[in-house]
């Protein structure tokens, strides 16, 4: 197997028209206030900041990282801060020792090793499924 391509995720480079793509589908909904490409963790990535509104007071931010990769591997990071802690949780398809290639890191924490699990084959479905736990847990927030 080839050495992972700079970020020890996957062997394959980021699949940046995927992420153009998923870009532009969140861009165009209300519930996000900034959507951009960026290297500025080191990695390429679509970084995602959720608009505030969509929230209670109690989380100053709410932001969503993917890196989606050309075998269609991917990394993808909820996180929200909160004034005294953070709360986050993964999605993640990539080879590694610690889990099958599907797993979930799950929250507060999103601890390795994570959870094995089964993710949808497009990335289309896969976005999906994570707004839908997003939306899930905004629900949960407003209900604390």
């Amino acid at each position: 197997m080839a050495p992972p391509a700079g970020d020890g995720g996957s062997p394959a480079p980021i699949d940046r028209p995927i992420l153009e793509f998923l870009q532009t589908r969140l861009r165009a909904t209300q519930q996000v206030e900034q959507a951009t490409i960026t290297d500025a963790s080191g990695h390429l990535e679509l970084y995602v900041r959720f608009a505030s509104p969509y929230y209670p007071a109690t989380v100053d931010e709410a932001t969503l990282t993917v890196r989606w990769y050309t075998n269609d591997d991917f990394k993808i990071h909820y996180r929200e801060i909160h004034p005294e802690s953070t709360w986050e949780c993964r999605w993640d398809q990539h080879p590694n020792p610690h889990n099958t290639r599907d797993h979930f890191h799950p929250p507060p924490t999103a601890p390795t090793p994570g959870d094995d699990a089964s993710w949808p084959t497009d990335h289309r479905d896969v976005l999906r499924l994570v707004l839908d736990e997003v939306e899930d847990r905004i629900t949960q927030l407003w209900h604390e």
